[in-house]
């Protein structure tokens, strides 16, 4: 009789900016097969240091890589924040450098509700608050940012990840991590982070790794 096959379990933590993201992690999450597990970690906001500090404490090995998916809007107008914000990057940098577990910066610039509206094959490029309460209906935007079916939402009808991808695989970058992927081993290493901070007056983001890293 054969051995029946272990099923490696992938692994990641992801950390989120706030109620939004972890909303549609969670979902994700749930939505997958045996052989993915995501853990969302909710950081209700407080800026790049409060995500360093996460991350220093969040020390645990076991995870394939780890993704900070962070809003760049604050590093663009504060320069206390930008410097926070090139803070977390370097230290990202560094773990990376000495082949520690894989640290991505996702940066959504200005931030996730654009991202949220590039699902919607609709989207124009309107004032993304705007959009999401006048064409989607919801109530205001703390509503939209609470919405625990948030993923189920931007996944139906004209509105899906694929159509976000599409767009964002085309953009220039604010943040771009160049990585390598071994299938067999499924072993997971960053050879660099490029930082482009002329695009910070554009609307960006490099999700599209988060994707295709975890092979959604």
């Amino acid at each position: 009789m054969s051995r029946k096959q272990r099923i490696l379990k992938k692994r990641y933590a992801v950390f989120c900016e706030g109620d939004t993201e972890y909303n549609y992690t969670e979902k994700m999450r749930k939505k997958q097969g045996v052989e993915l597990v995501l853990k969302p970690i909710n950081m209700h906001g407080g800026g790049y240091s409060n995500f360093l500090r996460q991350i220093k404490k969040e020390s645990q090995t076991n995870y394939l890589a780890k993704f900070i998916i962070v809003d760049a809007d604050r590093a663009a107008v504060d320069p206390g924040e930008k410097e926070n914000f090139l803070k977390l990057l370097e230290y990202c940098r560094i773990q990376n450098d000495k082949g520690n577990t894989p640290l991505f910066v996702i940066a959504d610039n200005p931030d996730f509700e654009y991202v949220a509206c590039l699902h919607d094959a609709d989207y124009r490029g309107q004032d993304t608050k705007s959009y999401i309460v006048k064409t989607w209906g919801y109530k205001g935007l703390e509503t939209f940012k609470n919405d625990p079916e948030v993923y189920e939402f931007l996944n139906s009808g004209k509105k899906s990840f694929e159509n976000m991808l599409e767009i964002v695989r085309k953009q220039d970058k604010l943040v771009k991590n160049q990585y390598e992927i071994k299938k067999k081993t499924f072993d997971i290493s960053i050879k660099s982070t490029i930082y482009n901070q002329d695009m910070f007056d554009q609307r960006v983001s490099n999700i599209e790794e988060f994707f295709d890293v975890i092979d959604w």
